[in-house]
C-alpha cells in the first residue's frame, strides 16, 4: 500500500506574551507525516516547536510552589474532494504513549485523553492534544526539533493510502497546582463570596479544600434554591448546607491548566477557517468596532489586521465552540479566583495582578507582534479607556517587570483582570451547577455550537448585538443559563476588574459585546 501522505503543512495559531516588546511566538514548523505503520494504525505527525520566555520552577514567588508554562498542542486533518474526501477539517486522534520531544529543550509530554482518568481507547476515549512543558527548572526559550505524535489514523478510520492535509496548532498554557485556596475578600466587592451568616463588612472569606462546598442563599426571603441574587447580596459557602454542586464540578481544588492569554483574534480566525460554512457563520461576529478586526465571508478567507489583539465579541455560545474544537472547557468561576490569586489570602481591593493598577492612553507599533505601551512607561492594565479597545495580549510583561506591572496572575496569567471580561461558569446561578467539567472533543454540532453534556448553553439559543439592536440583546434572549462574567475590561472603572466581584456572574448581560473575550481551561491528564 502506499504511504500515508501529508499534502499540505500549515504552521500553527499563537503568538503571545510579550518581554521587551517582542511576544512569546509560540511557533509549529516543518510540519509532516512520517513513520507509518499500517499493521499498528497509527503514523507520526513531527513538527517543530518554540516559544519565547518559557519557565518551570519549584518556588513560585517565594511559596515553594511547582509552576510552569506548557504548549497544548493538537492537530486537525482534511481529505479534500480532488483527493477523494469531504473537504471537511476533523480533529486528530492521538495516542496515550509513544509521543516523542525530538531534540532541543528537555521535554515532558502528557497527554490529554477526552475523559482523563478513564481508561485510554482508540476509539472512545483517546488523546485530543498533549501538554509540551519543560523537564527541568529553567527559564528562556523552548525550542524542540522534530516533535513526533503518534496518530492512530485508523481510528479515525483514514485509509492507509489517504492523501491528507494536516494543520497542528499550539495554545500557550499555564499550570495552577493542586490545593486548597480562598474566594471571597474581606472587603464589599459585590456580591463577593463569604461564609454562612456573614452578610456585612467585614466579610470572610472561604477556604475551599478537596471537600466540594455547599452553597447557601443568604436571602431569607427568598427560595433556598434560588441562587440567582439580587443586587449586592453574596453567597454563602458552608460545608453544612443542603445544595450541592453536581459531581465533578471543577471547584478549583484539583490542579487545572488555563490558557496563558484571552483568546486573540489570530486564534480565532484559525478556528473559523476549519469549520464549515453554516458553523462559521454562526460564530463569525459581522460588526465590530472596539479594535475587532476580523473580515471574511467564507471559510478559508477569514483574516484580521489585529492578529495578536485579545479578539472580543465573543459570546459565552462563540468561546465554548471555541474551546470544544481545541479539546478545552470552560472555566468556573471558583477556577477563576484560584487562577488570580492562587493560595495566598485575599486583601481588599485585589487585583489578579496585585493591587497596583493604572489608566493607559496610548500606545505604539498599534496592530503589530511589538504593540506596547510608551518606552518608559509604567502603565499596567486595568483601564484603557483613551485606546478605545483591547491590547495585544501579554502587552505589559517586560523581562524586568515585576508580576503587578506584566498584568500577571499568582501563576503568570496574564490580563485576568481587565482588557476583556471573563467567561466563567457561574455557581451563583442554579443552572450552572450542573456542569461537571467535562472537555471539548474537537467537534461542534453541525449549527456551530458546542454539545458537550452539561455545559451552559447546551440546546439554549444565542444572543446577537449588533448595530441596530439595543444593548440588551435580541429579544432579551440570554446567551447560555448558567454562565456568567468575572473580571473587567478596557471599558470598566478599576471596581468591576477585582477578583472577588461577583456581580455579572450572577446577573449576566444578554449581548455579543465589544468587552467580551475567553479563555479556555483544562483538567490535569
Amino acid at each position: 500500500m502506499k504511504n500515508l501522505i501529508t499534502k499540505l503543512l500549515v504552521a500553527a495559531l499563537m503568538l503571545l506574551i510579550i518581554t521587551s516588546s517582542i511576544a512569546n511566538n509560540i511557533q509549529v514548523t516543518n510540519v509532516m507525516v512520517t513513520g507509518q505503520r499500517t499493521t499498528e494504525g497509527y503514523t507520526l505527525v513531527m513538527f517543530d516547536l518554540s516559544w519565547e520566555h518559557s519557565w518551570r520552577t519549584n518556588d513560585l514567588n517565594g511559596d515553594g510552589e511547582t509552576n510552569w508554562d506548557a504548549a497544548w498542542v493538537f492537530a486537525k486533518y482534511r481529505i479534500s474532494a480532488a483527493n477523494g474526501g469531504d473537504d471537511l477539517w476533523k480533529h486528530v486522534s492521538l495516542h496515550n504513549t509513544g509521543h516523542n520531544g525530538g531534540t532541543g529543550t528537555g521535554a515532558i509530554i502528557d497527554a490529554g485523553l477526552v475523559t482523563p482518568g478513564s481508561p485510554f481507547h482508540a476509539a472512545t476515549n483517546p488523546a485530543l492534544g498533549v501538554f509540551i512543558y519543560r523537564q527541568a527548572n529553567g527559564t528562556g526559550t523552548f525550542s524542540l526539533s522534530e516533535a513526533q505524535l503518534r496518530w492512530n489514523y485508523q481510528a479515525d478510520t483514514v485509509a492507509d493510502n489517504a492523501v491528507v492535509d494536516v494543520r497542528v496548532f499550539a495554545i500557550e498554557m499555564v499550570y495552577v497546582a493542586e490545593g486548597n485556596f480562598w474566594v471571597g475578600t474581606p472587603d464589599d466587592e459585590m456580591d463577593v463570596f463569604t461564609v454562612a451568616n456573614d452578610v456585612t463588612a467585614p466579610y470572610t472569606p472561604f477556604l475551599i479544600t478537596s471537600t466540594p462546598p455547599m452553597l447557601q442563599e443568604n436571602d431569607t426571603a427568598s427560595s433556598p434554591n434560588n441562587l440567582s441574587m439580587s443586587f449586592g447580596l453574596p453567597d454563602n459557602l458552608t460545608g453544612s448546607d443542603t445544595l450541592p454542586l453536581a459531581d465533578g464540578f471543577p471547584t478549583g481544588y484539583a490542579g487545572f491548566y488555563c490558557q496563558k492569554y484571552k483568546i486573540a483574534q489570530q486564534q480565532y480566525v484559525d478556528f473559523l477557517n476549519t469549520l464549515t460554512q453554516i458553523q462559521a457563520n454562526k460564530r463569525k461576529h459581522t460588526y465590530g468596532t472596539a479594535r475587532y478586526a476580523i473580515s471574511g465571508s467564507t471559510v478559508g478567507s477569514y483574516t484580521t489586521t489585529n492578529p495578536y489583539v485579545a479578539c472580543n465579541y465573543l459570546s459565552w455560545m462563540d468561546g465554548a465552540a471555541y474551546a470544544d474544537w481545541a479539546g478545552l472547557r470552560p472555566m468556573t468561576e471558583l477556577e477563576y479566583e484560584k487562577a488570580c490569586r492562587g493560595p495566598r489570602t485575599p486583601i481588599s481591593g485585589e487585583y489578579a495582578m496585585g493591587t497596583w493598577a493604572k489608566f493607559v492612553f496610548y500606545i505604539v507599533n498599534p496592530g503589530e507582534i511589538d504593540e506596547s505601551i510608551p518606552p518608559g512607561s509604567n502603565s499596567n492594565i486595568v483601564c484603557e479607556n483613551k485606546i478605545g479597545g483591547p491590547m495585544r495580549v501579554g502587552v505589559f510583561a517586560t523581562d524586568s517587570s515585576t508580576r503587578s506591572l506584566a498584568g500577571a496572575s499568582y501563576w503568570g496569567i496574564m490580563e485576568l483582570s481587565g482588557s476583556l471580561r471573563e467567561h466563567a461558569v457561574s455557581v451563583g446561578i442554579v443552572a450552572g451547577h450542573s456542569f461537571t467539567g467535562l472537555h471539548g472533543n474537537g467537534y461542534l454540532n453541525v449549527a456551530g455550537d458546542a454539545d458537550v453534556d452539561y455545559w451552559p448553553g447546551i440546546n439554549h439559543n444565542q444572543a446577537y448585538y449588533l448595530p441596530n439592536e439595543p444593548y440588551g440583546g435580541v429579544n432579551g434572549v440570554t446567551q447560555a443559563a448558567g454562565a456568567g462574567l468575572k473580571g473587567g475590561s478596557w471599558y470598566k472603572q478599576t471596581n468591576w476588574q477585582t477578583v472577588s466581584r461577583r456581580y455579572e456572574v450572577i446577573n449576566p448581560p444578554v449581548h455579543r459585546t465589544d468587552v467580551w473575550g475567553f479563555r479556555c481551561v483544562r483538567s490535569l491528564p
